[in-house]
């Protein structure tokens, strides 16, 4: 398994912002309960998010990313993904 950071820059539409958010957080939230996600949110201000991932290589984080609401309702401007070294502590994943 690898660890993998993203940050999700949003678009500047707020509304479609508002409006996919439940749908992203349902979603991110059953990748929780498979343990595919250790942890997200967004920035305090709002700008984009964050979220910790551990999946078997990059080519499933890039589907996992694929299916989010918020690339399908185009509500992700970029993203900043970073493979992770875990070296002390945990996420919640497994």
């Amino acid at each position: 398994m690898v660890w993998f950071t993203v940050e999700t820059t949003y678009g500047d539409d707020p509304g479609k912002l508002a409006e996919s958010r439940p749908r992203h957080r349902e979603y991110l939230g059953a990748l929780v309960e498979q343990g595919k996600v250790g942890a997200a949110g967004p920035w305090a201000d709002d700008s984009a998010g964050f979220a910790i991932y551990q999946v078997e290589d990059r080519a499933e984080l890039d589907e996992l990313l694929a299916e989010d609401p918020y690339t399908i309702a185009g509500v992700a401007a970029s993203r900043r993904i970073n493979e992770w070294k875990l070296v002390m502590g945990s996420v919640g994943a497994s």
